[in-house]
């Protein structure tokens, strides 16, 4: 057998798959579910002999995507506490995301370290700062009227019934978590603790357009690292990579070699934590089933749709012009180089997960080192795409749900807010919801139509991280053709199986 019959074996029993559930649920024959459950692990058979004979990392990743569906479907949550259940591989997608963040800091330092020293072409990277913001500012701005026109088209929180299912605990701010911890602690210590003091202490209040600056500032850069906190590593890596650039040769040598090293240790790095990616990301869509179910979305459907339908249309109505007409790239080649990463990033919903693949898969499409490593990262405090259309189009569902009439500009207001209030949450899953949750209270909105949200979040979240993920990639091919920088040559000429983690690229 080889790659091509796999690959007919697998599209005919797919073919079969979808007729028979087609059949069942269409009622016309009861063929029974045992009938149907083994026709889906066929199917899956088939999918991993194809995947084996493609020998590729993101066929791997998505016939992982629907093993995770199928044990999803097949082993819900709580169905039997002491038997397996989809659950359980929750620590398989924790793992992948812990290892994928260790990349992340020293990555980001060493490139754009190496990026700016090796050049000492200091006016570029001021250059290129205003114009990145210049142009993250304009399409999110776009994305988020996107969502407020998409959301007051389809009305989609008017008349909504929420699932009593759905009424769990939402996530809680870093100062919630403290003060739960110290009321457990006081209450285990045999401490009178009144009743419901939780809800009466104050929370964090939402952050000022001045805390948004100081935050770019790094107070400590190891603790910046620790937390994850993407602009002050990038903002202390710029730094540090000027100052290395106005030393002489001789002093500027070692450290710049250590970076160059560093650099390409961690792509190789990268290569290897991404072989175990088809577990974690399985593991993820498994916990995401398992957890959520089929029928919850019934309630939401409109909703989900609405979001959807809304970043296709950012995509096709946006993205894909300024690929055709700013950038001036090969769309083809470029979906090639972005296929893995935003798979990745749409089935961990993390983009921490997909930042290595993407910067190292961007300079093989033909975007130098030192813009890659300057764009992507920023992107990820100011060019939040995906996650400002659904913050403006969320918003507005919770006052629709809630029966409060908003003019335009209100919505615009609520929506400006939000978008910056959001800077810098991309990376991590469902952030997006304290924001949210901290809005409402501004506005006074009531809170549970964003407890309905949270039951589909995970959904929605794949969805606007992927294309956070998109938008930033793009963004360093607009920068690298405005700075005269792209190399044409290299982009006609990417390969998608030399650029897989899963292949041996020494190059």
């Amino acid at each position: 057998m080889n790659q091509r019959k796999a690959g007919w074996i697998a599209l005919i029993t797919f073919t079969i798959v979808a007729v028979l559930h087609v059949v069942q649920y269409q009622s016309m024959a009861n063929l029974g579910e045992p009938v149907l459950a083994m026709s889906r692990w066929v199917l899956l058979a088939a999918l991993v002999v194809f995947a084996f004979y493609k020998k590729s990392l993101t066929t791997w990743i998505l016939v992982a995507m629907a093993i995770g569906v199928v044990i999803g479907v097949e082993f819900p949550a709580d169905k039997n506490p002491k038997s397996f259940d989809s659950q359980d591989l929750k620590f398989l997608s924790t793992i992948f995301l812990r290892l994928v963040k260790t990349i992340v800091a020293p990555l980001l330092f060493a490139t754009l370290v190496v990026g700016i020293a090796s050049h000492a072409n200091l006016k570029q990277v001021g250059r290129m700062g205003w114009k990145s913001l210049v142009y993250f500012e304009v399409v999110t701005t776009i994305a988020l009227i996107i969502g407020l026109t998409a959301i007051n088209i389809s009305g989609a929180g008017k008349g909504i019934e929420v699932p009593q299912e759905l009424l769990k605990d939402l996530p809680k701010s870093p100062e919630r978590v403290l003060q739960s911890k110290v009321i457990t602690v006081l209450d285990s210590a045999g401490v009178a603790v009144p009743e419901g003091l939780l809800n009466k202490l104050p929370d964090t209040p939402p952050k000022s357009w001045q805390d948004h600056i100081i935050d770019i500032f790094p107070e400590n850069i190891i603790k910046s690292v620790y937390e994850g906190n993407v602009l002050p590593i990038v903002f202390f890596s710029v730094i540090f990579g000027i100052s290395l650039a106005l030393l002489s040769e001789k002093k500027k040598k070692p450290l710049l070699e250590f970076s160059e090293s560093l650099a390409e240790t961690m792509f190789r790095f990268t290569n290897i934590i991404m072989y175990f990616a088809p577990f974690g990301v399985g593991a993820a869509i498994a916990v995401t089933v398992g957890h959520l179910g089929v029928d919850v979305l019934k309630n939401l459907a409109l909703l989900l749709v609405t979001l959807y339908v809304a970043l296709f249309v950012f995509i096709i109505c946006v993205l894909l012009p300024i690929a055709l007409w700013v950038a001036k790239i090969p769309v083809k080649k470029f979906i090639q180089a972005i296929r893995e990463p935003v798979s990745i990033a749409f089935a961990t919903t993390s983009s921490d997960s997909a930042l290595p693949k993407a910067l190292e898969n961007m300079e093989k499409f033909g975007v130098p080192r030192k813009i890659v490593s300057f764009v992507i990262p920023t992107g990820y405090t100011f060019n939040l795409d995906g996650t400002t259309l659904y913050l403006s189009l969320a918003s507005v569902f919770v006052a629709q749900a809630s029966g409060i009439h908003l003019s335009f500009g209100e919505q615009l207001m609520i929506g400006l807010t939000l978008m910056l209030s959001s800077k810098g949450v991309a990376a991590v899953p469902r952030a997006s919801l304290v924001i949210l949750i901290a809005t409402a209270a501004t506005f006074h909105f009531p809170l549970w139509p964003i407890m309905a949200i949270y039951g589909i979040d995970e959904l929605m979240d794949m969805a606007r991280t992927s294309v956070n993920v998109m938008g930033n990639t793009l963004a360093s091919c607009v920068i690298a053709r405005w700075e005269n920088e792209f190399d044409d040559e290299k982009a006609l000429a990417f390969d998608e199986k030399k650029a897989d983690a899963i292949v041996d690229n020494n190059d």
